[in-house]
């Protein structure tokens, strides 16, 4: 008797805009990341402030489920700016990180940002993997930036990106 082998079902995800009411389940998925996570609090402050834009991945077909994966950025004077992104562990290596930079990198370009920015712990491989592979390159550090409970201090790269 042959018995076929189960593939995982391949999962698609839909790209919304950030909304203030998405603020709780954003800092739910903060907090899988972060030693000190922002609250909804800080993450409603910041989508009010028109400089403020983001997109949350959610899975198609699961209407009104919270976000898998969000990004928040912000623009001014010509730049753009990471200011935080986190996919959920269960939903990672499925390229959503990929999707949401993705959709920054083209907001900012329809926008005529010049560059973008972000910060990024010199010890996330697989973040800085990504970044570099859409075209980030480092141009600074920052030494002692991030905490862990595992490591203790750790430094940040600051990457950069053209955008023209």
């Amino acid at each position: 008797m042959r018995i076929p082998f189960l593939t995982p079902r391949r999962r698609d995800y839909a790209l919304l805009p950030l909304e203030v009411a998405d603020s709780a389940a954003l800092m739910e998925l903060h907090r899988e990341d972060f030693v000190r996570p922002w609250s909804d609090v800080e993450f409603s402050t910041l989508l009010e402030q028109d400089t403020v834009f983001g997109y949350a991945a959610r899975e198609i077909g699961r209407g009104g489920a919270a976000p898998v994966g969000f990004v928040l950025a912000r623009h001014a004077a010509e730049e753009g700016e990471i200011l935080t992104v986190a996919v959920s562990r269960s939903h990672r290596r499925q390229g959503i990180g990929w999707q949401l930079m993705d959709a920054i990198l083209r907001e900012l370009h329809g926008r005529r940002a010049e560059a973008l920015f972000l910060e990024v712990d010199e010890t996330n491989l697989p973040a800085i993997a990504l970044y570099r592979r859409l075209g980030f390159r480092e141009v600074g550090k920052r030494p002692n930036y991030y905490r862990s409970t595992e490591r203790g201090p750790t430094g940040a790269l600051v990457m950069r990106r053209d955008l023209r």
